[in-house]
């Protein structure tokens, strides 16, 4: 086989896979949601006739065998068409010709390792309001048992198509099921493809941190188009840049992800926050309250339709290993299915014991969720938990809570209509609307600050959207920063401190509490690409949990 540039250099999602790539050699990214079982596949059977004494043998070839390879040929060494590739022969022998019964000898038999996969395309590269494209896998041998359910792959294989129906029989009809038949196999992290850092960006970033405002610049950039938030969006960066995960020598799992609620009054920005959060994530998944079971948020166990076995199915959080999982319309889910991410929110894993599968996938993934109080409008005369309407053991597994209000004062809604209308007068010199082009790759580097509008003030510069996502890729991935002395006798000490006021809080002061100062500090100490937790990392994130419990 003669190659010519590099395999892989520009992989294909399932989307792309049309009748012109069939017989084709193919390279398709993807994540695998449906993973079936491993089944053994005859290759050449053996039997024994006791009436001769005789051993015969039959070889088995169908069209999902790999070795056929772009063209399938025959013994003769003549190609033989798609349509006529079939399971050769279909059946065991039960007889030879003569007539006389055989026994198969199933210790001399050969048998290969067959597994099917479905992968689905990234859910961050899905055109907006489509369903996601999905392509069947088959793999074969070494290559099974790779690929769990979640996995972000990318793999090299030939494209095919079988005159073969889902349910095992010739199709009669001229439509044909098509798979990859995979000989490489490579799984990948998350995907930022989207990213091209041109050769200033990374001084610039570096020149950039060492700004002692460097939050405040970050927040104003979350949303420029929403006035006010500004503690909740320096949470949504401390968000997105997470702390540091650890797993200890003796097995625990201390996640690094930060988990934020939001409850408010309608029309006070919350699922513009979301969104906002959302395109700026790496992945992302968005669901919402009503719209998401238990088992969709988490992983199903369907059947599979060849060979109706069980097979796992991987949810939304499951999906969004690694990444962002946006749920709106917190309040509006079931209880029943807002048990089910208990486990996933504080261990990470989703554990399955279903109708004989037992299995634990990984969701490794941060929870960003907005609702609504439980009467329609925030009722200040009640308890804050009578308003919020959820249980301790969910409140406690969520590091920020904040009560979002919609105030009535003058001069804040002066503010808010003032840049409510800026934003609609704000125009190009040209006259057109500022958008942001996705597709930066050829295009020279830009400033990495959005053009103010008349009048605002000089320190209310934000980043443009492209460099910020920057900006947070290389300091999440470069930096994981340890606690100083000082830090850990500050965090105990304050720690003390909340857990002897008695002050109306959102959310119950555990230990959990403390972990979450910790992960809010390192978090902002990746803000600044600093390689230790210090004391000024502390009380930022103090004043955030302080604002978060008691405001």
């Amino acid at each position: 086989v003669a190659l010519t540039g590099p395999v892989g250099a520009s992989p294909s999602s399932p989307r792309q896979l049309t009748s012109a790539s069939l017989r084709q050699l193919v390279c398709v990214e993807g994540v695998a949601t449906k993973v079936s079982t491993i089944k053994p596949k005859v290759v050449q059977s053996v039997h024994y006739c006791p009436t001769t004494t005789q051993h015969s043998s039959r070889e088995y070839i169908d069209a999902t065998d790999p070795h056929l390879g772009l063209n399938a040929v025959d013994t003769t060494g003549r190609e033989i068409p798609d349509r006529v590739i079939y399971i050769t022969p279909s059946v065991y022998p039960t007889k030879d010709k003569e007539g006389h019964a055989l026994e198969t000898e199933y210790g001399l038999s050969t048998f290969k390792d067959h597994q099917t996969i479905v992968l689905q395309e990234m859910p961050e590269k899905a055109p907006m309001g489509q369903l996601p494209r999905s392509v069947e896998l088959v793999l074969d041998h070494d290559l099974v048992d790779r690929i769990k359910p979640g996995d972000r792959v990318r793999v090299v294989g030939t494209y095919r198509a079988l005159a073969v129906s889902s349910n095992g029989q010739q199709s009669s009809s001229g439509v044909f099921r098509t798979v990859v038949l995979v000989n490489h196999v490579q799984t990948i992290g998350v995907s930022t493809s989207r990213l091209h850092f041109h050769e200033n960006d990374v001084p610039n970033i570096k020149e950039l941190a060492a700004q002692p405002n460097i939050l405040d610049v970050l927040g104003r950039s979350v949303a420029p188009s929403i006035h006010g938030h500004d503690i909740i969006k320096k949470a949504l960066v401390l968000q997105l840049l997470a702390g540091v995960e650890k797993n200890l020598e003796n097995g625990t799992h201390l996640r690094g992800d930060i988990n934020i609620l939001m409850v408010g009054d309608p029309s006070t920005a919350k699922s513009q926050l979301l969104r906002s959060a959302m395109t700026i994530a790496p992945l992302a998944v968005s669901t919402t309250g009503k719209g998401s079971s238990g088992v969709g948020l988490t992983a199903a166990v369907t059947s599979d339709p060849d060979t109706r076995e069980r097979r796992l199915e991987a949810g939304a959080m499951v999906l969004a290993d690694r990444g962002l999982v946006c749920v709106d319309e917190f309040d509006k889910m079931g209880e029943n299915d807002r048990v089910a991410i208990h486990e996933a929110m504080e261990q990470q894993t989703v554990t399955i014991a279903k109708a004989g599968i037992h299995a634990s996938l990984n969701a490794r993934c941060a929870v960003l969720a907005a609702a609504n109080p439980v009467y329609g409008q925030y009722d200040r005369r009640r308890k804050i938990q009578e308003n919020i309407g959820l249980p301790d053991s969910l409140l406690s597994r969520f590091d920020l809570l904040f009560v979002v209000l919609d105030q009535m004062d003058p001069e804040t809604d002066r503010l808010i209509a003032a840049h409510v209308i800026g934003g609609h007068r704000y125009r190009d010199d040209d006259g057109e609307d500022d958008e942001s082009d996705d597709d930066q790759e050829h295009s020279p580097p830009q400033s990495i600050w959005q053009r103010r509008r008349r009048n605002a003030a000089t320190n209310e510069d934000a980043l443009t959207h492209d460099f910020l996502r920057k900006y947070l890729h290389y300091a999440k991935s470069r930096v994981s920063p340890v606690l100083t002395e000082a830090a850990r006798e500050f965090i105990a000490q304050k720690y003390a401190e909340m857990r002897s006021r008695q002050d109306d809080r959102t959310l119950p002061i555990t230990a959990r509490s403390l972990e979450t100062v910790i992960r809010l500090a390192t978090a902002h100490a990746k803000a600044r690409l600093n390689a230790t937790v210090e004391h000024e990392d502390c009380v930022v994130a103090m004043d955030l949990l302080s604002f978060a419990l008691y405001h």
